[in-house]
């Protein structure tokens, strides 16, 4: 689904000409692609800001009474304040594939006494231009310590094809360390007299 936004055209570029964009809540963008000349557009600033809060964006710009589909490509903001500087706009059709990163979404509780670890944010995915998902769902739900879901294992949305390595590590399930520490102190309780005697004077003549 693509967001309609009307932007306007503009002619004068450069820093001073951004700063006087910016000081009037708009946004500074380019687009670009399908062997067409880079178009400096200005887009309204609190509207596409707020749409900006989804992954890989869809707008279907109204520049000068035509229309023109794009997808958001990158997003240039102030390091401090965090204001949008600057956005980079891809050209796309109706119909075609795009390669995009999609967040990954965790549900679900592993086994007790485990945590899931988030080892890759997002997947990169190929998926029609104006039908990207806003993200992917895997669960974690009962998994035991050890157990690991790659890339290949992720259930993609009808339509979409896996462009990440399939044996990418997308979460892997290991022992919380509360219960690492428990289970070390049961061992430990566990030792004879002679053999945590041994381990001090191991220790000592270290």
């Amino acid at each position: 689904m693509a967001d309609k936004i009307t932007a306007e055209l503009r002619e004068s570029f450069g820093k001073g000409a951004a700063r006087k964009i910016r000081a009037a809540n708009k946004i500074p963008a380019v687009i670009y692609g399908h062997g067409t000349e880079p178009q400096h557009v200005t887009l309204p600033g609190h509207e596409v800001a707020l749409i900006l809060r989804r992954a890989n964006a869809v707008l279907d710009l109204d520049i000068a009474g035509k229309s023109q589909l794009v997808l958001v490509k990158d997003v240039q903001k102030d390091p401090v304040r965090q204001i949008i500087e600057h956005i980079d706009l891809v050209i796309i059709r109706r119909g075609e594939k795009v390669a995009v990163e999609v967040p990954v979404h965790v549900e679900g509780e592993p086994a007790a006494g485990t945590i899931a670890n988030l080892d890759a944010t997002t997947i990169s995915l190929l998926v029609e231009a104006t039908h990207i998902p806003q993200s992917v769902v895997v669960s974690v739900e009962g998994l035991e310590e050890g157990a690991q879901i790659t890339a290949a294992d992720v259930t993609l949305p009808e339509g979409a094809a896996l462009a990440s390595d399939p044996e990418l590590l997308i979460v892997g399930v290991m022992t919380t360390p509360a219960e690492e520490s428990e289970e070390a102190e049961e061992a430990a309780e566990g030792e004879t007299p002679a053999e945590a005697e041994a381990e001090a004077t191991d220790e000592s003549a270290e």
